[in-house]
């Protein structure tokens, strides 16, 4: 059975995430965010091999500890092609847009993404989606009854627009014909807040149920 821990990181508390399989000692990250030290001692203390660190997108709060963990475990990274550019673009990736902000240089990623792909680990296959809108290669990764949506969707809430790249329109597409024809009962773990569900959202959301719009 596949355990998800959250480890909240950076300026501006970013979820980042550890799946693994405890029995079969493998596992994956998802968006290391800066002052990810801590994930890469979890990993170590639970002895896992990690097959591969998974972007939902290329934004500076979710790439902002890739370099650590990907010289502590060695593992290829993955990310949609719209973004590649944007690992070694401070501008791009927005690092260099908020004072205060260090700057994030990361090598390439080893594996790009198009969207519609079933990648296989931890015996598990995961699907890709290209939902764009927050940015223009934001992808959510799901499998089973998880997805993990980086800045689309929140809980109560969905991501902002105003950034370089974002639109609106769009997101709500994404949100609309992708997020929310998924069952009710999937897990949705975003990019910062607490964890909620698909039928959570269609109920209370106030951007999906119109009350915001």
């Amino acid at each position: 059975m596949l355990q998800v821990e959250s480890f909240v990181l950076g300026p501006v508390m970013t979820n980042c995430y550890l799946l693994y399989d405890k029995k079969g000692g493998r596992g994956l990250v998802v968006d290391p965010g800066s002052g990810s030290g801590e994930v890469v001692e979890r990993i170590r203390e639970l002895d896992l091999e990690i097959e591969a660190i998974l972007l939902t997108h290329a934004h500076f709060d979710h790439i902002g500890g890739l370099e650590e963990v990907r010289e502590a475990v060695g593992a290829p990274v993955y990310l949609h092609e719209k973004e590649t550019d944007w690992l070694t673009d401070p501008d791009q990736n927005g690092s260099s847009l908020f004072p205060g902000v260090e700057t994030v240089r990361c090598r390439p990623a080893e594996k790009v993404l198009k969207g519609g792909e079933q990648l296989k680990f931890l015996g598990q296959t995961i699907e890709v989606t290209h939902t764009p809108g927050h940015s223009p290669g934001s992808v959510s990764y799901r499998l089973d009854q998880a997805v993990f949506s980086g800045d689309v969707l929140f809980a109560g809430s969905i991501g902002r627009t105003d950034l370089p790249g974002g639109d609106y329109e769009t997101l709500m597409r994404s949100i609309h014909d992708y997020m929310m024809e998924l069952s009710e009962e999937t897990t949705v773990y975003s990019g910062h807040g607490p964890v909620t569900t698909i039928g959570r959202e269609q109920d209370s959301n106030p951007f999906v149920t119109g009350m915001i719009g």
